[in-house]
């Protein structure tokens, strides 16, 4: 990695930040002269395929300056004033967060570690680009992880999919998380990791006929109907086959194993693309998903339905306009590409109104000001296994998995729990307490005159929302 390839990567999209990106390399290189990574090579080549990650994803140009200084605090003798001097306030603010809190500050390692979790997890409140930062950073270093002690190796692993995993699948970043959680399965469980790579080869060289036969047929259909498009060809990464197969299912059962992505101009030819591919190839009918009319909660977006194609093989077609494909790829970050000058603002905003964990992360940060109750919470509450339920309306909220009515009602609104009597779910009259499934459809029933939350509803209720809620009703 060098320079050149950085800003040749930056001339692509962004020529007039050159020089200053230029200048943060060149700042760092001087301020981490002498310093070494465990490979041996010098330091300056981490900070380097950083900012080169974050270029990929064609980020602004303080970010990648940040990307370039964001160990200069930690490592050197640099403050953060001088470089808001140097460069600017922004970058500064980036690069304090993305720094780790000194050790001199706690009493151990462990309220340490606790402490910057808890820093770099709620730094998404204030900047999300300090989080995108991060993720570039670990997985630079994930990459990088063969250097380190097989102990290392995985406790970096298991953090890498205890925090950093679930915060790229929020912000939608879908291509840094399925990389860092291949790479972590490939020092958690290696000969699991080996066994599936060989499967996934093998599958890959034997069903590559089929898609290109797929895919030819597809091309022609669409130039014949002036429908603007490209198609790629994908199979379902290593950690999510693994993932699958220890669920218990069957290779055969996985049914978005092998995937044929279809970009089109907009979304009418999404749904007239849909159209055409099902009047050549059958559908699987109960896979089909409509996720532009119902976004999941990270805004993914696009239409999927599982055919029968070539060689009576199992195909996903995941078909999406070109702006829902980047979004697809790199969640928030993708406005750096759709909105440029004004993305980060944008992502800001997107983050506090349309992320449904983002209101979450606000009540737990509220509510535990322990470190370690914090870390424990978020992971049991947004970092675990999660339950997709429709309202009336076709909403979809998120919840984790466990939840009940009562956490339900309460994220639609204090006065929907406030106020709830009993619910229907799936045309079945339930009680407040009822644990929720994946794909219920819930109906909840209020009453104005009713006595309002139950203290018992407290050891029923799973989200600290739900929870915070009930005790101010009760406390008035």
């Amino acid at each position: 990695m060098t320079l050149n390839v950085l800003i040749g990567k930056l001339n692509e999209y962004n020529p007039e930040e050159i020089e200053k990106v230029k200048k943060a390399y060149e700042y760092a290189s001087i301020l981490h002269s002498g310093q070494f990574r465990q490979s041996g090579e010098p330091y300056i080549i981490h900070p380097l395929n950083v900012a080169c990650i974050l270029a990929d994803m064609h980020a602004d140009g303080d970010t990648i300056c940040a990307g370039l200084l964001h160990d200069t605090l930690e490592d050197t003798n640099i403050t953060k004033e001088e470089i808001a001097h140097d460069f600017n306030e922004n970058i500064a603010n980036l690069v304090d967060g993305v720094t780790k809190l000194a050790k001199m500050n706690f009493s151990s390692k462990q309220d340490q570690n606790y402490a910057n979790t808890r820093k770099i997890i709620t730094s998404i409140t204030d900047d999300v680009r300090i989080i995108i930062i991060k993720l570039a950073d670990r997985l630079h270093n994930m990459q990088t992880l063969q250097f380190k002690s097989e102990f290392k190796q995985k406790e970096n692993s298991l953090e890498t999919m205890d925090i950093f995993v679930p915060l790229a699948y929020y912000i939608g970043a879908y291509r840094i998380k399925s990389q860092l959680e291949d790479l972590s399965l490939q020092y958690l469980y290696p000969d699991k990791y080996k066994r599936i790579e060989e499967i996934k080869s093998k599958i890959e060289l034997e069903s590559k006929n089929c898609l290109q036969e797929m895919l030819q047929t597809i091309n022609l259909i669409l130039n014949d109907k002036n429908i603007p498009h490209e198609i790629k060809l994908r199979t379902k990464n290593i950690y999510g086959i693994y993932k699958r197969m220890e669920q218990g299912h069957k290779l055969a059962d996985i049914h978005d194993l092998l995937s044929l992505k279809i970009m089109v101009d907009d979304i009418a030819n999404c749904y007239q693309t849909l159209g055409l591919i099902h009047s050549k190839y059958h559908p699987v009918n109960d896979k089909f998903k409509d996720y532009i009319c119902n976004p999941k909660t990270n805004m993914y977006r696009s239409l999927h339905t599982t055919v029968f194609g070539e060689e009576e093989r199992l195909v996903q077609t995941q078909i999406r306009t070109f702006d829902m494909d980047k979004i697809a790829s790199f969640g928030l970050t993708a406005y750096w590409d759709i909105s440029k000058g004004n993305a980060r603002y944008i992502m800001q905003e997107d983050l506090k109104n349309k992320y449904q964990f983002f209101k979450s992360l606000i009540e737990i940060n509220r509510v535990f000001l322990d470190n370690q109750d914090f870390v424990r919470q978020i992971k049991s509450e947004l970092f675990s296994d999660r339950i997709y339920v429709y309202t009336t309306k076709g909403d979809i909220i998120e919840l984790p998995k466990g939840s009940t009515i009562i956490d339900f009602a309460y994220s639609i609104g204090p006065d929907v729990g406030n106020t709830m009597v009993s619910a229907i779910v799936n045309d079945r009259v339930v009680e407040p307490d009822y644990v929720l499934k994946s794909k219920d459809r819930v109906r909840i029933i209020t009453d104005i005159l009713s006595y309002g939350p139950r203290e018992g509803w407290l050891d029923k209720a799973v989200t600290t929302q739900a929870k915070q809620q009930i005790k101010q009703f009760i406390k008035k």
